[in-house]
């Protein structure tokens, strides 16, 4: 028999879900019932072009007369776009594009492929992972002992404007050359300790099948390797990339691991969905790692909301990283204090599936340490707070500094 403590605890729980759901069924109202034609409308596209990955690629929009074009925008906006393009350039697939529902900047998809004039601002660390200096050979980074990184371009479908090797991006798209793949691969040959392997750039799946196909298959040949994963935003900026052909190629090599990144719920259409279902159902395994940014998803209920619905296209919310300190990115920022806040009122909320790891990557590549509240109970009263890596380096952090 129901007592009536029960029905009560029920009424409780009832009345603490209702805001949240209220908040996402007009979320997904809005979402849903948005249809953007200007970007398509532009190009006159068929069907069977704009479901190209490659007319994607071939038709990026980068330069700020083709974004005055499209969007009708004002002479002092284009003008602020060519003065941070000359310093940081910029490519937007038609598609991704085609998602932002404001041209303004206050719209979560603008902000992460719209240049801004904040990106001026010379604050920050050209390499504050100190990349450059755990390089090892040919094209790897090294930061732990039983796995690494192997950077295959710097190329991108989109160029995120919080992205933290901007360093990289220059002028040109550059791919690893033959030579430099080679070396890097030798170096993996000779530490057998090394198990796991991060493919990553830019975005590797701007490659071609066959040399995405080249990659795997020399790095498979190796015993000691176990897994292998593939970094990557494709899924999010450019979903028509995931085509059979290429889920022929990553089955052949399983295990396949895929971390992506989508930072906002606007980013999950039926055309990215479809793309990692795909992927999912053929055995390749997915994860989310998103990035904390200012006016983008730094709210509570954008967040849970994000994260339950990557969990129903079969995406596992793996990490949340705080900002990075990188030049030209610090209007993104938050505090570590206001990460922490937003971050554990997921607990209780919702599933643990839906909670992923919070994590700060320590500066000069020390790795990442995970971030929450317990760190609130040590804090000076200052805002500092010490904090250990993995390897017992102590790190002091402000955590009231965005």
């Amino acid at each position: 028999m129901v007592n009536k403590e029960s029905i009560h605890r029920s009424d409780i729980l009832t009345d603490r879900a209702l805001p949240f759901l209220t908040f996402k069924n007009g979320f997904l109202e809005k979402k849903d019932n948005f249809k953007s034609s200007k970007t398509r409308d532009y190009f006159k596209v068929s069907d069977n072009d704009w479901n190209n990955w490659k007319w994607q690629l071939q038709n990026q929009i980068k330069t700020a007369e083709k974004l005055k074009e499209i969007f009708n925008i004002t002479q002092d906006e284009s003008e602020q776009l060519i003065k941070v393009s000359k310093k940081y350039r910029f490519a937007i697939t038609p598609y991704y594009l085609s998602l932002i529902q404001k041209f303004k900047p206050n719209d979560p998809i603008y902000l992460q492929c719209i240049p801004q004039i904040d990106e001026l601002n010379n604050v920050g660390k050209i390499d504050p992972m100190n990349e450059s200096q755990n390089n090892p050979a040919g094209t790897i980074t090294r930061r732990y002992p039983d796995r690494v990184i192997l950077n295959v371009t710097n190329s991108c479908a989109t160029f995120c404007r919080h992205c933290q090797r901007r360093r990289n991006i220059g002028e040109k798209d550059i791919y690893i050359s033959e030579v430099c793949l080679e070396k890097s691969v030798e170096y993996i040959k000779n530490h057998p300790e090394i198990r796991d392997v991060l493919i990553t750039g830019g975005d590797p799946l701007t490659l071609s099948d066959s040399y995405i196909e080249n990659i795997l298959i020399k790095l498979r040949n190796i015993k000691t390797i176990e897994i292998i994963r593939i970094g990557t935003r494709i899924p999010v900026t450019l979903p028509q990339r995931i085509t059979t052909e290429l889920i022929t190629v990553l089955k052949k090599y399983s295990p396949i691991y895929m971390n992506m990144q989508f930072n906002h719920p606007l980013e999950i259409t039926p055309e990215s969905s479809r793309a990692c279902l795909d992927l999912a159902e053929n055995g390749i395994v997915l994860g989310n790692q998103m990035v904390f940014l200012k006016n983008v998803n730094t709210d509570y209920y954008t967040l849970q909301l994000l994260n339950q619905l990557l969990l129903k296209i079969k995406i596992r919310p793996y990490y949340i990283f705080h900002p990075k300190d990188i030049i030209g990115t610090k209007h993104f920022s938050i505090s570590i204090e206001e990460g922490i806040h937003i971050y554990e009122k997921l607990r209780g909320n919702t599933s643990g599936l839906a909670i992923p790891t919070y994590i700060l990557n320590a500066e000069r590549g020390l790795g990442k340490i995970a971030l929450n509240k317990d760190i609130l109970k040590h804090v000076n009263s200052d805002g500092t707070v010490i904090l250990e890596t993995w390897e017992g380096n102590k790190i002091i952090k402000n955590i009231w500094e965005e």
